[in-house]
Formats: C-alpha cells, structure tokens, sequence
C-alpha cells in the first residue's frame, strides 16, 4: 500500500521558519507548497532558498495563513513566528481542520495555552494532530536517559542540574522589535534559548512542585526580558533540581543535564551521551563509592539517521520529530509532544518569572491552575517596578 504523502505550510519565514521548510523538502513524505509571512522581502527571500538552496520546487508565498489555506491544499501547517502569536494561528488552521506543528515555545502566555489545549482536544476527537517541537526528545543520548528512568534503572531519582550557557550578542536582540519582549518573546533566555533544557527536565524528572527563582538583565540593554535566570525546583517525588540559563556566556558554551538516582546518573552535553551508569551493570553490587566507568557508548547505539536522509546534523533533532510526527498523522496516534507537555514547559518558564516577580516560591500546580495569570512579570533589574508588585 502506497504511503501517504503530506503538503506542508510553513508561516514565518524567518531563520526557524527556514528550518521547517528545509526538513519538510528533505523528508519523503512532506511537500513543502507554500510559505506565509506578512513581510514580502522576507517571504520572496524564503521561497527563493527553498528553489535555489533546497533545489526543491519553488513553493507559493503568501501574505496571510487565510490566503493560504483558501489558495492550497494543504494538510499540515506549521507555525514558526514570534512566540506570542501562535496560540491564534494554531487555532486557525486547527479551525480549517488542518494538522498543526508549533516551534517552541507553545505561545507565551498560559491562558492561550489553556486555550489550545481545549482546542487540540477537540482536534484529536476529529482526527487531527496538534505536536509542539521539541526536537531533543528524540536525540538518541535524551532518548537512552528517559528510558532508563522509565524502566526504574537509576532507582529513586534524587537530583538534576540543567545548564543552558548561551551567547546571544546586543545585535541579536536589536535585529527585531519582538525580540526581548514580553509580548511577543515572552521572556529572554530562559524562555527562547532554555526552554527546550526545561522540557528535558520535565521530561526527566516528571512534575514540579515548587520554584524558587531569580533573574536578571546584566548584559544587554533595550529588552525587557532577562538575559540570565536561576531556580531551585523541587518535583513530586521529592528530587531537587537546579536550574540556569543564560546568554551571557561568551562566547558561547553549551547545554547540559545531569540526572542523579540512587541506581544510577546520566551527563547529557551538547545532545550526546556524555556519561551513563546504572548499577543494573553489575548483577553483584558495586563499591562502597558507587564508582564505575562510563557505559555511555553501549547505550547509545549508532545513530543511522544521516543514512538516505540528507539534512544536515544540525536539523536532526527535527526530523526526528518529524519522523514522529508523520507517525501519529498516519496511524491516528498520538505526537511524542503534545500540547499538555509544551504546557508543563511553559508553565515552567512561567513559574521562575512570577519568583522573581513575587520575591519567593512559586507553586507549580497555581501557575498551572491559573492562579498568577494576571500578575505581570519583571527581570531582577527592573526594581522599581518589583516593589511595586511586592
């Protein structure tokens, strides 16, 4: 039986949009046919990177998701633009009873997201697929991590840390209006560069309870948003973990977890396995210490992704989602990401801003529930506004 193939809508057509476009024209079963974005040098320029890069068929651009979906037969849209716009776009093309990808972050602001969720639920009962990207669910390294904690081989999960240590430069955030604000960015680099860290952690280390969290604008200016955030974060199961993320770090470094069980702790760098040790290894127990070699390169096999598949490492991650993706559109099942998953993570995010806002802990389950909605956030240089809140 012949495989159905998927025609691809992609709106927002700038660096991440480009992304999208090139694994829809590198996967077998996508066709890329139109591009959207509201500024046509930025849509031309798009479409002629797909024709002229991609040496794929020159997709149609246009200036609305509306005008596309009147003009195009198309099955899937996915939804690169500023963050604070997505939540009203998925709904769109949802409503037009198309499949829908989101670029992290889901949108910026919980209610919207609340609201999707009602929105993907009644999607699904019509057979149609809402999935968040999330590409590092799928790495093999964080892959061989969540299955070893699922299968109960690191024991009781104690602790975590995660490291996001980025460098974003003044140019960055001056490249656009959106960029570093509340509206449409919905937080600096916690929000944008770390989010997909804190999905991970989730991922990981399951639901969070309480957050404690500070942040700051220490080196950049002109944004409203924080350029450096820390939290302590404690889960349902009683681990604790540490959180920080950062674009300040020139000149750039790297990301990194760490999970810590009472069986077992797993290093995941720059999305590869960088140690793995569970004592399931050694059926007589281990030493007094607890110290063992690394058993990373037995977890993680090769990885034949690059096999008949040409897109560069970078995009892996994204067609691997992808591969998850057309998975779930074709069998009626459900996305690897969904849009309750890319809630926790934004809930997350959210939870370390109102710490900071409110100058202490922040209860997980109330941010999700709501509670903070209408409380407006502040960086840790924005004093003046902080003790007003507070």
């Amino acid at each position: 039986m012949t495989e159905q193939n998927f025609n691809v809508a992609v709106v927002g057509t700038g660096i991440i949009g480009r992304v999208h476009a090139r694994v829809s024209v590198a996967h077998p079963r996508l066709r890329l046919v139109a591009l959207v974005d509201p500024v046509e040098s930025q849509r031309a320029g798009a479409a002629d990177y797909v024709e002229r890069q991609l040496g794929a068929d020159r997709p149609a651009v246009y200036s609305s998701l509306a005008d596309a979906l009147a003009d195009q037969d198309i099955d899937v849209v996915v939804i690169g633009t500023p963050s604070g716009t997505h939540v009203e776009l998925a709904e769109d093309a949802v409503l037009a009873g198309k499949h829908v990808v989101i670029e992290k972050p889901l949108d910026v602001s919980m209610q919207r997201a609340h609201r999707l969720g009602d929105a993907a639920a009644d999607a699904r009962r019509r057979g149609l697929v809402v999935s968040v990207i999330s590409q590092h669910r799928f790495d093999p390294a964080n892959a061989a991590v969540a299955g070893a904690i699922r299968n109960g081989r690191f024991g009781r999960l104690t602790s975590a840390t995660a490291n996001v240590s980025w460098y974003r430069s003044q140019e960055y955030y001056d490249s656009g209006d959106w960029r570093g604000t509340w509206e449409l960015d919905g937080g600096g680099a916690l929000m944008n560069q770390g989010v997909h860290t804190v999905d991970l952690l989730l991922h990981f280390m399951g639901t969070p309870v309480q957050v404690f969290a500070h942040t700051a604008l220490l080196g950049h200016t002109g944004i409203e948003v924080e350029d450096v955030a820390g939290a302590l974060v404690t889960f349902e199961s009683g681990a604790i973990a540490t959180l920080l993320a950062t674009t300040n770090a020139f000149p750039g470094m790297s990301t990194r977890i760490e999970v810590h069980g009472s069986q077992g702790s797993a290093v995941v760098e720059r999305d590869q396995l960088a140690y793995f040790h569970a004592a399931d290894a050694h059926p007589e127990g281990t030493s007094a210490s607890g110290q063992a070699g690394n058993q990373a390169s037995r977890e993680v096999g090769d990885d034949d992704l690059s096999q008949g598949r040409p897109t560069p490492e970078l995009f892996a991650g994204h067609y691997r989602q992808y591969d998850d993706i057309v998975r779930a559109i074709s069998t009626g099942g459900e996305p690897g990401v969904g849009v309750a998953d890319a809630t926790k993570a934004l809930a997350l995010v959210r939870s370390v801003y109102l710490s900071q806002s409110t100058g202490g802990p922040v209860s997980f389950a109330d941010v999700m529930d709501g509670v903070y909605d209408d409380l407006p956030v502040v960086t840790g240089s924005d004093t003046a506004k902080m003790e007003e809140l507070v």
